[in-house]
């Protein structure tokens, strides 16, 4: 009996959709910042320590795409819900949890 995976796909389409706009606004706001650069030395500096922190945001975003990305493929591939490890079905409840895991609970530990 095939699984029906029409929800997760629903879910995993909305978050590609929220991480690709947190994509958006993060890198406009590092490439066109919002404020001119600061006379003070401080405010320079926290303006950089903004950046960093601006950087491992997109960075995080852009993996969590990739996994929303790879789940959506895994879909229409027919081995979504399958660990890649073992190839057993992963757990419902963690699907629900985490739309793009592609372990199972074992595997994921």
């Amino acid at each position: 009996m095939s699984r029906d995976f029409s929800d997760a796909q629903a879910r995993l389409l909305d978050l590609k959709q929220e991480y690709q706009d947190r994509i958006e606004k993060i890198e406009d706001h590092i490439y066109n910042p919002q404020d001119d650069l600061n006379e003070h030395w401080d405010d320079q500096a926290i303006s950089m320590r903004d950046n960093e922190m601006r950087k491992t945001l997109l960075l995080e975003a852009k993996q969590s795409l990739n996994y929303v990305n790879d789940a959506l493929s895994r879909i229409e591939n027919g081995t979504y819900g399958e660990c890649t490890v073992c190839g057993e079905d992963i757990e419902d409840k963690r699907l629900q949890a985490v739309p793009y895991a592609s372990l199972c609970m074992q595997h994921a530990s």
